[in-house]
């Protein structure tokens, strides 16, 4: 595959203002529904047999949570068309609360992305708001005059709807999006067996720190989910979602029956060409406060101030991105993962509120003790600092470089990974750093082979 660095830093600063974070008016009618109809492209018919049977017994992808229920989660199936539009032609994924089909847009001849939230998610509510939240503070007059570059790498709701089932008040929420390629998890391993490198890095975190610019200062709202999975890379070229639907009309995706219907495993695909990381997946975002006080970010990433039940804010996203740059083994973007390879917090046994007080050691290890002045502001901090610290640093867990490029990382990370969330840089700040900057032959680099 070419180069991802060199595709990136060829891109950088200046992403593409009709890509990943446009919004076309898709979901507007070009005319009478009785002449779209007449417009559309016919639906195909996918292959009822040739396919693998997998047990009743096995698990199958979302049926390994344990509150998997079909009254909730929605029974899609390749060949139906949704919304008379929208024609699932394969699987691309699942989460704790949705599945992800890739759909060709039957108006639109073109592939699109549809995520079907499982029925009376908070999720999918909180996902919903934040999106259409975007669209109104990028559709005021205000905002298109100043195009805030950032924009480009926020993904952005096409269309949305209900889809309801005989017999059952349940209706699901499907949110419809530009189809995107691999996950950032998957390109770290796939792409680079793990560790990532640095100007590679550094090109992914200035995109991101772009985004979450916008979404801080812009939208004023905060994400509260970053992590590897839910950044996704554009795909360039729009004929490997036409290939995938190909391979599964030549090779049907395996599935079991369950009740009645099938559930499908998730079609393995070729990792397609990246371009530009987009911030995906708000269904944590919160927005309309200064603050916020319940429990939020996923368990291995939470910052202090989640740990210590203090009063949060956009800072939390800073914390989570540096997580990422140095990386846990299940989940987010953070800088460490991706530079390291390893996740700096793993420690999750016992579930949320157990594993606080060992991944609060761990955070003291790192860190030093935090500040007489943080631990004034909680009243939970009995119990967490009885368990016994061992002694390390960022300095001796960061292998991945050495000399001055580790110090510069190192200088850059702690920026982000503050006990005082008020401390912590702005990802404008953070765009301004030095760190940042490509080498010269950065973007011109021979392309790999393969």
């Amino acid at each position: 595959m070419h180069s991802l660095k060199s595709l990136l830093c060829r891109h950088r600063r200046f992403p593409s203002e009709t890509g990943a974070g446009s919004k076309t008016k898709d979901n507007q009618d070009a005319g009478p529904p009785d002449a779209i109809l007449r417009n559309q492209s016919p639906p195909r018919v996918f292959p009822s047999s040739g396919f693998e049977v997998i047990a009743p017994s096995v698990k199958l992808d979302e049926e390994t949570h344990s509150w998997y229920s079909v009254k909730n989660f929605y029974p899609a199936a390749i060949g139906e068309v949704l919304q008379s539009r929208y024609q699932i032609v394969a699987k691309l994924g699942y989460g704790a609360a949705s599945t992800t089909w890739l759909c060709r847009d039957l108006r639109q001849d073109r592939h699109v992305t549809v995520k079907i939230y499982a029925s009376g998610e908070r999720q999918s509510g909180r996902e919903i708001a934040a999106l259409k939240h975007i669209d109104v503070v990028l559709d005021s007059d205000a905002s298109r005059k100043a195009n805030h570059i950032g924009a480009a790498s926020v993904r952005r709701l096409l269309d949305e709807f209900q889809l309801s089932r005989p017999k059952s008040s349940r209706t699901n929420l499907c949110l419809v999006f530009d189809a995107l390629g691999a996950s950032l998890a998957d390109v770290r391993k796939l792409a680079f067996g793990g560790r990532m490198p640095i100007d590679v890095v550094k090109c992914v975190a200035f995109y991101i720190l772009q985004a979450l610019d916008f979404v801080h200062r812009q939208a004023k709202l905060v994400h509260a989910d970053i992590q590897e999975d839910n950044i996704m890379f554009a795909v360039g070229d729009s004929s490997e979602w036409q290939a995938v639907e190909e391979a599964e009309m030549a090779e049907p995706t395996p599935r079991k029956t369950y009740k009645g219907h099938a559930i499908y495993s998730t079609r393995v695909m070729e990792l397609p060409v990246p371009t530009i990381p987009v911030l995906c997946d708000f269904g944590e975002a919160r927005f309309g406060s200064e603050s916020y006080g319940e429990h939020a970010m996923p368990d291995l990433y939470r910052a202090p101030e989640i740990l210590l039940r203090i009063e949060w804010d956009r800072m939390i996203d800073i914390w989570a991105l540096g997580l990422v740059v140095s990386r846990p083994r299940t989940c987010s973007f953070k800088l460490w993962t991706l530079v390291e390879g390893t996740n700096l917090f793993t420690n999750n046994e016992g579930g949320r509120w157990k594993s606080a007080r060992p991944h609060m050691a761990r955070m003291i290890s790192l860190l030093g003790p935090p500040p007489q002045y943080i631990l004034d502001m909680t009243p939970v901090t009995k119990g967490f600092f009885d368990k016994t610290v061992v002694e390390t640093s960022l300095e001796d867990e960061l292998t991945a470089l050495e000399g001055e490029g580790k110090a510069d990382f190192l200088r850059f990370l702690r920026r982000m990974l503050h006990w005082d969330q008020m401390e912590r840089a702005t990802a404008r700040e953070l765009l301004e750093d030095p760190w940042l900057t490509i080498t010269d032959d950065a973007s011109s680099e021979p392309e790999e082979e393969g």
